[in-house]
C-alpha cells in the first residue's frame, strides 16, 4: 500500500497563523439580508473580507508569511490586492517590498501599493512569464519571494478566513469562496474540513478562466490563457502546484460566473447589503445568486466577499444599468 503524501497545510499551521496575525489583521465581520436570504432560499452569511486590512483577505497570508520569516526584503507579483497586502505587511515590519503588477492592473491597486511604500515594476501579462519574472527579481536583488498563493504561509493565512466562519457559524453547511491561484480556497477548506467536516467547500472562478474546474475534471493540474474578464484577482493561467493539492484533496466543486452576474453580485451588495465589492470579491456571491450552488438542508451557507478594492469611477461603469 501506497502512504499518502501529506498535504501542504495542515490545520495546526492555520492555527499557528491566527496566533501570528491576531491583534494585527481584522476579524471581519459576517453581514447577513433576509433580502438575501429569500431569494437564496436558505441562511447566507456573508464574510466580509472588504474590510480586512488593506481591502482583501490577502493581508492575512502576507503578514503571517513575513512574520514567520522576517525577511530584510519582500517580492512577489500581483494585479493588485497581495501587491498592497505584501507592501503593508513589509513596512510593519521594516522590510522593503518589490512589487511586479502588470500593466493594466487597475490604477487605485498600483497606487495603494506604492503608497504602503513598494516599490512597483511593470509588466505585460499577456506577452511575459511572471512566475520567470519574479524568480528573476528575488535571485537578482536577494529578496524572498512571497508568493500571492503558492506558498504554505500565504495559505495558512487565507485558512484563518474559514476558521473564523467555521466558529462563527454553527450551522454552517456550505461555504462558497473566490478562487485565482488557490490560496485562499485551500487554506479556508483546511479550516473548515477540519472543524465542520460535514460542510462542503465549493470555489468559484469566472467563465474566462476556468483553469481550476478544469483541473478537477481532468484529475491535473490545467493550463489556460491569461483569461480576460472583470474579474482582475482572478486573471491566473494554472492553479498553483501546493494550493492544488489541497483542493483536489478538499473541495468539493469549482462552478463559474459571466462578467454579467459577477456585476449583478456587485450591484445587489451594494444596493442591499450597503457593501462595496470589486468583481472578484463578488463571484462567490454571483454563484449562488445564480444557483450553481445547491441548497442542501436547512444550514447556512457562507459567502466570502474576498475584497473591494475598486475605484469609484470603475466601479460605477460597471455597475451602472
Amino acid at each position: 500500500m501506497t502512504a499518502t503524501a501529506p498535504l501542504p497545510i495542515s490545520i495546526d499551521d492555520v492555527h499557528a497563523a491566527a496566533r501570528r496575525i491576531a491583534g494585527v489583521a481584522h476579524r471581519t465581520p459576517l453581514l447577513r439580508s433576509r433580502t438575501l436570504d429569500a431569494r437564496v432560499g436558505a441562511p447566507v452569511a456573508l464574510k466580509a473580507e472588504n474590510f480586512q486590512r488593506a481591502g482583501a483577505f490577502k493581508f492575512r497570508g502576507a503578514f503571517n508569511a513575513v512574520a514567520a520569516q522576517r525577511p530584510a526584503g519582500v517580492c512577489s507579483v500581483s494585479s493588485g490586492n497581495h501587491a498592497q497586502a505584501l507592501a503593508l505587511a513589509a513596512r510593519e515590519h521594516g522590510a522593503r517590498a518589490t512589487i511586479l503588477m502588470p500593466a493594466d492592473a487597475p490604477a487605485s491597486k498600483r497606487a495603494a501599493t506604492e503608497g504602503y511604500g513598494a516599490e512597483v515594476i511593470a509588466f505585460d501579462r499577456y506577452a511575459e512569464d511572471r512566475e520567470a519574472l519574479v524568480e528573476a527579481l528575488a535571485a537578482e536583488r536577494g529578496l524572498t519571494l512571497v508568493h500571492p498563493y503558492d506558498d504554505p504561509f500565504v495559505m495558512a493565512g487565507q485558512g484563518t478566513v474559514g476558521l473564523e466562519l467555521a466558529g462563527d457559524v454553527d450551522d454552517l453547511e456550505t461555504v462558497v469562496v473566490p478562487v485565482g491561484g488557490g490560496g485562499l480556497i485551500s487554506g479556508v477548506a483546511t479550516a473548515v474540513k477540519a472543524l465542520r467536516p460535514r460542510a462542503r467547500v465549493v470555489g468559484v472562478e469566472p467563465e474566462a478562466g476556468d483553469d481550476v474546474a478544469r483541473s478537477l475534471r481532468a484529475g491535473e493540474r490545467v493550463a489556460v490563457d491569461v483569461p480576460r474578464t472583470i474579474a482582475d484577482g482572478q486573471q491566473v493561467t494554472t492553479p498553483g502546484e501546493r494550493p492544488w493539492e489541497v483542493i483536489r484533496t478538499l473541495v468539493d466543486d469549482v462552478v463559474t460566473v459571466s462578467d454579467a452576474e459577477i456585476v449583478e453580485a456587485m450591484r445587489l451588495l451594494f444596493e442591499r447589503v450597503k457593501v462595496v465589492a470589486e468583481p472578484s470579491g463578488a463571484t462567490a456571491l454571483a454563484a449562488v445568486l445564480a444557483g450553481r450552488v445547491p441548497v442542501h438542508g436547512d444550514g447556512t451557507i457562507g459567502v466570502v466577499i474576498s475584497g473591494g478594492n475598486v475605484d469609484a469611477a470603475r466601479f460605477a461603469a460597471l455597475t451602472a444599468a
